[in-house]
């Protein structure tokens, strides 16, 4: 009986702050309901609001290189994650700790150069087409 009355006696300022943010949600739509302006302007039903018309569609194309970078981006951050937490804990885990991070920083430098390999990492054209248009470029006589 004594636990029951105790913990009512906790909850009631939970209730309390429940129902002030409650009554102030309410208050603040109300205020903009009846302070806010009404238009029907030509523009008011298009997306934004922005008086430009929108063309074409929302559905955008992306390379698959676009994934794959984003996905890369995504492991690398976790595996940033791992490192740091090792870093905090550093002096608890000892040297075991450390040779276990020492063999997952080698681990991601070997998949890092698997993936500069494989071409996963190039962006644009190849410096060396860049270059050699450049060559030819310049062979050109001019007229």
């Amino acid at each position: 009986m004594y636990a029951a009355i105790q913990n009512t006696t906790v909850l009631w300022p939970l209730l309390v702050y429940g129902a002030i943010v409650l009554s102030l949600v309410l208050v603040i739509l109300g205020l903009s309901y009846v302070l806010g302006q009404r238009h029907n302007a030509r523009a008011t039903g298009e997306p934004y609001e922005g008086g430009i018309l929108s063309t074409g569609g929302a559905r955008l194309r992306f390379s698959s290189q676009f994934y794959l970078v984003a996905m890369l981006f995504v492991i690398f951050d976790v595996e940033t994650i791992f490192i740091v937490s090792w870093a905090i804990a550093f002096r608890d885990l000892g040297w075991y700790g450390y040779l276990g991070v020492l063999a997952f920083i080698l681990l991601l430098g070997v998949v890092l150069v698997y993936e500069w390999r494989n071409g996963a990492l190039d962006f644009g054209p190849d410096g060396q087409k860049i270059l050699q248009a450049y060559k030819k470029l310049m062979q050109k006589p001019t007229a």
